[in-house]
């Protein structure tokens, strides 16, 4: 009725473009992690998968089985209607390739809708990342891209990718900018998620003579750096940003607009207060709770990130370090673009 595929098949025809990957688990299953670019079409939704597991564990497998199949029934016509509006090939997948992939391919492939199937499911996927990251070795040289807080990092690297170049993003792959303020306005991702966003940047620029990506702590947010590529950034050549800190203080006013997370702010201010001195961090607070934002940046940046990030950067050989004084964003991706073109030739 239905074909199985391998992982390694699946994901090279889905690199290709050949392939739609349709994830047929629960809403929260899918959104706790997935295999990245699939799709969600619930065989149940979140009530109906726990109903259904209570009775596999409480009663018994036949009376699963049997609201399953009710349940079931009365969704199959709009559940099929939205796998054939997909066009081209189609994979389906659930936790470990049982039932719910099982049961779709087989009642799409009666309503003559071919899809394959995963072998193991979201499982056997989740073991291929993690063998990938246990024996992933890079090769390519590594500039890493440095600067004090508000120097523009991120927005730089998407500006070169833009350009083509090789840019991995470690924090969009976190979802976390890296600070205590840097899941402000946005939805931090789990290791599984972080894991497989990484294999599949790598995989893509595997070919590529370079990488360019930000010099990130080995902890972002949720997640954590695996050590072969924490030891690549340690080798690599550091690019030093020395950008104004009037500048830096607009960027990061952009970035966080602070002005529509207030309380998150103060909280988040609140984890770093006693390591400030005292007058400050209360003028600090006073800022916020006015919203006199760019007088609360700029002294975080002064009296906090600024100290902390020169102790930081004493760790690397000098014979590694570049330092890029720009005025802005446009000079330093010249000047970032430039240095990495003179050093490729």
């Amino acid at each position: 009725m239905f074909q199985d595929i391998p992982i390694n098949e699946l994901l090279a025809l889905k690199s290709q473009g050949e392939l739609t990957v349709i994830d047929v688990r629960s809403p929260s299953e899918y959104k706790e992690a997935t295999i990245p670019g699939s799709m969600n079409i619930p065989f149940f939704n979140d009530e109906e998968r726990a109903e259904v597991g209570t009775l596999y564990k409480q009663v018994s497998p036949q009376a699963a089985k049997e609201r399953g199949l009710e349940i079931v029934s009365a969704k199959l016509p709009a559940f099929v209607k939205e796998f054939s509006e997909i066009e081209g090939k189609k994979a389906v997948f659930c936790w470990r390739g049982g039932m719910r992939s099982k049961t779709s391919a087989t009642v799409l492939s009666l309503m003559g809708i071919k899809a394959l199937r995963l072998e193991g499911g979201y499982r056997s996927y989740r073991h291929w990342v993690v063998e990938q990251l246990e024996s992933m070795e890079l090769k390519q040289e590594a500039y890493v891209l440095n600067g004090n807080t508000g120097s523009g990092k991120t927005t730089i690297l998407h500006r070169l990718r833009e350009e083509g170049f090789p840019v991995i993003d470690l924090e969009g792959m976190a979802g976390h900018r890296g600070s205590i303020f840097g899941q402000i306005g946005l939805n931090p991702h789990n290791q599984k998620t972080f894991d497989a966003l990484l294999v599949e940047n790598l995989k893509r620029l595997e070919s590529s003579p370079f990488l360019l990506f930000e010099g990130e702590s080995k902890r972002i947010g949720k997640v954590t750096l695996p050590k072969f590529f924490s030891e690549k950034k340690e080798q690599g050549i550091q690019l030093f940003i020395d950008m104004p800190v009037e500048e830096r203080v607009l960027h990061i006013l952009d970035d966080y607009q602070p002005w529509n997370h207030k309380q998150e702010c103060l909280d988040a201010f609140s984890r770093i207060k006693k390591r400030i001195h005292t007058p400050i961090a209360k003028q600090i607070e006073e800022d916020l709770l006015s919203d006199n934002y760019s007088s609360a940046v700029r002294s975080l940046l002064e009296h906090y990130y600024d100290p902390l990030y020169r102790h930081s950067t004493d760790q690397y050989p000098e014979d590694r370090k570049v330092l890029l004084k720009v005025k802005n964003i446009d000079e330093a991706v010249e000047a970032v673009r430039d240095y990495v073109a003179v050093k490729q030739r």
